[in-house]
């Protein structure tokens, strides 16, 4: 008998709902979208009731085009844009806009944790204080917002808010709680000495549970708005990060993800707990408690493409900007683009950095800089996995997932750039991830490797091409020069005043 589940990927910028049925074909899909709160330089915030409302849409939208008996939905979870900050009062009311995982804010509230805990913090949480996590905005808040903090008393993730408005339930699942970097990844639990040595009250920290966990039914107010039955079952979900490796089969550790979004990720299973990138990646738990997933982020990859396009590629579609870099040759004519636009992650922790053309011609078109542009998001994520090689680990092969993954030229790129396979998924991401989690909870299969087989369907294999991997080496090596180059010109610039 056919049946289903929802699986609900609450993004920065857009929530898509799919339906999939046991057989793993997706039946539907919709896409809500939201706009980003953006008071100041470095602020990115969203309200939380957007999520809610574009989410309801979209599941009512899906619900309709699918015309499948709504009896049938047995199911749902989520994934959700990691680190963002909501706070709740006594009432569970939302105290103010969520804080996102890209708000730069939080250097000095950084600096203050490194500070004071140094290496130790890294021994606990397995990660270094970056200010997209979520801790640095709790001190944020904490020090700048004193009336909110007073009234604050619970914090949860973007799908966690998002999950209890849907269930009532309130409760994180283990991959976001290790990326708030307020969690003990060896304990398994909130850890008591970071919330006494920063003065936070360990009652604001959500119940932490397993992604596949029942958490509740659907609530009799939900069900009147989206029409779902108060027997649909609902199971904690993951992060985004978390959600799309699963949704993408990375089950084992020779097998990376990339996955380009608005930042871009570079992601591998690890095996045990015992591996220790000393905060240069950051490590998370994965399903469950005992699994664990390394990863490293470029902040603005999709984000540069788009920022390029919007600016200087406006008359034209994304396809037809694709098909003029495609035509141009391989550099770009010397030209190298640095997606730092927002500051960067991975491998360089630092807000301040901008990006950078280097290599301005007068024989170059803007089909060169478009060229350029996805060459550099590419050589970003070649930096992360230049990370792995030097701590000993190689992949066999790349799953490449997202914008980088609609494109047949970008994935031939990333294969000669990597000098690795790289392969392609037919359905794919953190949405069928979430669908995937909904359906082990539900005890349709016994494990989340069973339901991979079932679920994930493999695209094309893209294989490197000596010649170009050979001049992209070459390239690569310049490209690589460059950081240290713009971080003197970005600190001289802040030096100037600029009207």
């Amino acid at each position: 008998m056919e049946k289903y589940v929802l699986g609900i990927d609450l993004g920065t910028s857009s929530v898509k709902v799919i339906l999939v049925n046991n057989d793993g074909k997706v039946v539907a899909q919709e896409k809500g979208t939201y706009d980003l709160i953006q008071e100041k330089a470095g602020y990115s915030e969203q309200n939380p009731e957007d999520w809610v409302i574009s989410t309801i849409d979209a599941m009512k939208k899906v619900i309709d085009k699918s015309k499948v008996d709504k009896n049938k939905i047995e199911g749902v979870s989520y994934s959700g844009q990691m680190h963002g900050l909501v706070l709740l009062d006594e009432g569970n009311n939302v105290l103010r806009p969520a804080i996102l995982w890209n708000d730069t804010r939080t250097t000095e509230e950084c600096e203050k944790i490194k500070e004071r805990l140094g290496s130790k913090f890294i021994s606990i949480t397995k990660n270094t204080a970056l200010e997209g996590f979520t801790l640095p905005k709790l001190l944020w808040v904490k020090k700048n917002e004193s009336n909110i903090w007073k009234k604050t008393t619970v914090f949860l993730l973007p799908k966690d808010y998002l999950r209890y408005r849907m269930t009532n339930n309130i409760s994180t699942d283990y991959s976001d709680a290790t990326g708030t970097v307020l969690m003990d990844i060896r304990e398994k639990k909130w850890s008591k000495e970071l919330c006494n040595k920063f003065d936070i009250p360990l009652s604001i920290c959500p119940p932490i549970v397993n992604s596949t966990e029942f958490v509740g039914n659907i609530s009799a107010e939900f069900s009147k708005l989206t029409g779902l039955p108060t027997t649909v079952k609902v199971f904690a979900g993951a992060g985004d990060n978390a959600a799309g490796a699963l949704g993408s089969g990375i089950l084992s550790s020779d097998t990376a993800l990339v996955s380009v979004g608005t930042s871009g990720v570079v992601l591998n299973y690890e095996n045990n707990i015992s591996d220790d990138y000393h905060g240069q990646l950051q490590f998370e738990n994965y399903i469950n408690s005992d699994s664990y997933y390394s990863m490293g982020v470029t902040l603005s990859a999709g984000y540069s493409l788009d920022w390029f396009k919007r600016n200087f590629y406006s008359d034209k579609s994304f396809n037809e900007m694709i098909e003029d870099a495609r035509k141009v040759e391989q550099g770009a004519k010397g030209l190298f683009f640095t997606p730092y636009i927002m500051g960067e992650r991975t491998p360089y922790a630092d807000a301040t950095i901008r990006g950078s053309f280097i290599g301005v011609d007068a024989r170059q078109s803007r089909a060169d800089f478009a060229r350029a542009v996805m060459e550099g998001i590419t050589f970003s994520f070649k930096d992360i996995l230049n990370i792995y090689k030097k701590n000993g680990k190689s992949c066999k092969r790349i799953i490449s997932i997202g914008g980088g993954a609609k494109s047949a030229f970008w994935l031939q790129m990333q294969a000669d750039i990597f000098n690795t396979s790289v392969i392609s998924l037919d359905n794919e991401g953190p949405s069928l991830g979430a669908a995937m989690i909904a359906a082990v909870g539900l005890g349709w299969f016994n494990s989340i490797s069973e339901c991979a087989k079932t679920y994930i369907k493999y695209g094309k294999e893209y294989t490197p091409d000596k010649e170009k991997v050979a001049i992209y080496k070459e390239l690569y090596d310049t490209y690589h020069l460059i950081y240290n180059q713009t971080k003197l010109i970005s600190n001289q610039t802040k030096k100037v005043k600029i009207c």
